[in-house]
């Protein structure tokens, strides 16, 4: 008994360390796919097909950070661009089409939410990465992209004065598994189409 203790106790300990590294590395996998999304939406922000005849008020808004409006103090983003004559993809892998407009502009928005059918009261792993679109009939709609999301922030960051148009936003991101891990991820997104 003597001898095989140290050795059950370090086999128990290579197990944890194990499934700690496992629960990290999908975390991180998870948190990469959403900074592709949301990266990809700032992108889009503002794009004008060449061939548009759409007229847009001065004030039009192309992407509207709002501020600690979603679960647990998060931050949302809501962007907005016209359709290319190529093939487009939304926030949840639908292609892009005039229905999938309204007056001509498509929309993709990023918000953390309560996880849906989880009573209250219940312990929640995170929340839950919401990916708001138009669906056919030109109606938004709200698709769950993964749960156990702590936080999400987004923050424009100052740009130098030659490129006044060109805006820069600060993702981060905090992914837990609701018991032990917390990890914090931060990638930064540049605009590319905004008049």
């Amino acid at each position: 008994m003597l001898l095989l203790n140290p050795l059950l106790k370090t086999s128990a300990d290579l197990v944890a360390k194990q499934i700690e590294y496992e629960k990290r590395q999908s975390l991180t996998a998870e948190a990469e796919r959403a900074f592709e999304l949301i990266g990809r939406a700032i992108r889009m922000a503002g794009y004008r097909n060449i061939d548009s005849q759409q007229r847009y008020k001065q004030a039009e808004q192309w992407i509207l950070v709002q501020k600690k409006s979603g679960f647990r103090g998060s931050d949302s983003v809501t962007v907005h661009h016209e359709i290319s004559s190529a093939i487009d993809f939304d926030c949840i892998g639908n292609a892009l089409t005039k229905e999938r407009t309204k007056y001509g502009l498509a929309r993709q928005g990023f918000l953390v939410d309560r996880q849906a059918g989880i009573a209250k009261g219940a312990k929640v792993n995170g929340g839950s990465l919401i990916c708001q679109s138009l669906d056919r009939q030109g109606r938004l709609q709200n698709t769950t992209l993964m749960n156990g999301v702590n936080y999400l922030a987004i923050e424009e960051m100052n740009t130098s004065e030659k490129s006044p148009t060109q805006k820069l936003y600060q993702v981060s991101l905090q992914m837990t598994d609701g018991a032990l891990l917390n990890l914090d991820l931060m990638r930064t997104f540049s605009t590319r189409n905004l008049p």
